[in-house]
């Protein structure tokens, strides 16, 4: 039965990454159920608000849910939020099994879940395929486990490490190919975060644009009905409100002054830090605390530097055009290091082409 446990979560996981674009600020939950070794009933969490994997599983499954194996990626929910428990929807279906993929680390959850189920008589069990479960949700998982979310810096580099000219020119180092899986990097984000410089210096508007992400019409409908955030670090204030950025649409703007007016739709939050610049820490626990699991940090070398000094980035996508932008071309990060035992250790999760580019994942190491 592992084996075809394996099998069915694999499918389970498949569905909830449907979910990649618009599930935000709950987690992407796919749900299959089993019978006598078919699969009766489907479904996926598509936005919140909206019934849950579960739900849409029973409904497909009918009376051929009682007896059978439901198979989740996360522990079903125990509690009343914005919809009633799963765990209660699949004691009334009468299911006979449930296998979870891990637990929830929703500290209103935290394995209630499973214990309403098992007090209810049904055969549960946790951790098939746990690994590929968590990191289908790692934003999630690390905003109740941490009250931070998780921070993705993009980057794109000549193969001399540069990011622009010294003018600040920088359209384009990399391919459309590229530039398309950055829109599917900003489309599954809760938040994309941009400095001062970038919005000034490249008329930056930090937008999804549908007819770049490169996907089916369904899930392009779907990331395009959930825009992520755009925050503007912008600590003296020095984008006009007159900028594309901010006629693109709501905006929050985090400075390290004093809060002015705005205009209607745009929010300014004042997160002075004791050197002067926007407390980057702060500025995360408070979009933590907004529900803002993922944060694409789309940023020039002085901000990204900001981020990796204050050890605030979980994950850096590097894009690696084929073309030497020069010496006197800026730099990838704005981070001065003395001594090689300085230098920030990296691990090398993935790397592959990306039409004439190449992505690099990597993470940093912990110091030793």
């Amino acid at each position: 039965m592992a084996g075809n446990d394996q099998a069915y979560m694999a499918r389970a996981l498949e569905l909830a990454r449907k979910g990649i674009y618009s599930t935000h600020p709950n987690p992407r939950v796919g749900c299959v159920i089993v019978r006598d070794g078919q699969i009766v009933g489907e479904g996926w969490h598509v936005r919140a608000g909206e019934p849950h994997a579960e739900v849409h599983a029973l409904r497909q499954a009918g009376e051929l849910a009682r007896g059978a194996t439901a198979y989740v990626t996360l522990e079903p929910c125990s509690h009343h939020g914005r919809t009633p428990p799963c765990a209660d929807a699949l004691v009334a279906a009468g299911v006979g099994r449930v296998v979870a993929a891990m637990q929830d680390p929703n500290p209103q959850v935290a394995g209630r879940g499973l214990k309403r189920l098992a007090d209810a008589g049904i055969a549960v069990s946790s951790g098939v395929l746990e690994a590929e479960a968590r990191a289908l949700n790692t934003g999630f998982i690390k905003r109740m486990e941490q009250g931070l979310p998780f921070v993705r810096v993009k980057l794109a580099m000549s193969l001399d490490g540069r990011t622009a000219m010294a003018s600040g020119e920088s359209q384009w180092i990399t391919g459309p190919e590229a530039r398309s899986a950055v829109q599917r990097l900003r489309a599954s984000a809760s938040v994309v975060l941009t400095g001062a410089d970038t919005v000034l210096t490249d008329a930056a508007r930090l937008t999804v644009r549908a007819e770049e992400l490169g996907l089916d019409p369904e899930l392009t409908a779907l990331a395009v009905s959930r825009p992520p955030l755009r925050v503007l670090v912008d600590g003296r204030l020095r984008v006009p409100l007159s900028a594309p950025f901010f006629q693109a649409g709501p905006a929050l703007v985090a400075t390290a002054g004093d809060v002015r007016e705005v205009s209607p739709g745009h929010e300014l939050l004042a997160m002075p830090g004791a050197d002067g610049h926007v407390d980057l820490r702060r500025l995360l626990q408070e979009l933590a605390d907004r529900g803002v699991n993922e944060v694409l940090v789309e940023a020039g070398p002085r901000l990204a530097g900001a981020f990796a000094r204050a050890g605030l980035v979980d994950e850096y996508q590097i894009f690696i055009a084929a073309k030497f932008l020069g010496s006197s071309a800026r730099p990838l990060l704005d981070w001065p290091l003395a001594r090689m035992a300085e230098a920030q250790e990296l691990k090398i999760v993935e790397m592959r082409a990306v039409g004439d580019d190449w992505r690099v994942i990597a993470v940093p190491r912990p110091a030793a």
